[in-house]
This record gives C-alpha cells, structure tokens and sequence, in this order.
C-alpha cells in the first residue's frame, strides 16, 4: 500500500504553505492570520485556489491578503556553479 502524499510528491506536489490574513466579519479594521498547508503543484496551486474560492463563498471575513510559500520558490535548484573564480580587490 503507497502512502498518498509519497504518490502525490511523485507526482510533482510539494508542500505549499499559504498565510491568509483576513478582516474580521464583525471589526473590519482588524486583520486575523490563518495558515493554510497541503500537497500542491507549483505555480497554478490548484488545491490552494479551491480553497481560496471556498472561502469567499462560504466564509464572512473578507480576504486581506495570502502570501504563498513552495519549495520550487525557496529552493536553489536552479542554481548552477561558475566555471572560474572572481576576485575584488
């Protein structure tokens, strides 16, 4: 039996980690964080918009702003090494 998130990771999902800041429905002057995680392709996050659409039709606070974490962001994977070395004086 294959774990889901291996068989996801092999099908190119990393985990992607989003910072939801909202208003809250009764103070809207007040933001309120909510930290959303899953197994998502990079860069349309089709999970993450689901949710996102979700949200708006479902919940009351309004939306501020999400900020979006994934590995093919942070990673140096395409990072390559010079073939010489440079010195300033």
């Amino acid at each position: 039996m294959v774990d889901k998130q291996f068989q996801s990771i092999l099908q190119g999902h990393s985990v992607t980690t989003a910072e939801i800041l909202y208003r809250l429905p009764d103070f809207q002057d007040l933001l309120q964080t909510y930290i959303w995680q899953e197994y998502d392709t990079h860069p349309k996050f089709p999970k993450l918009h689901k949710f996102l659409v979700f949200w708006e039709e479902n919940l009351e606070g309004p939306i501020h702003s999400v900020c979006i974490t994934h590995t093919k962001l942070i990673t140096p994977s395409e990072f390559r090494f010079a073939k010489g070395e440079f010195f300033l004086n």
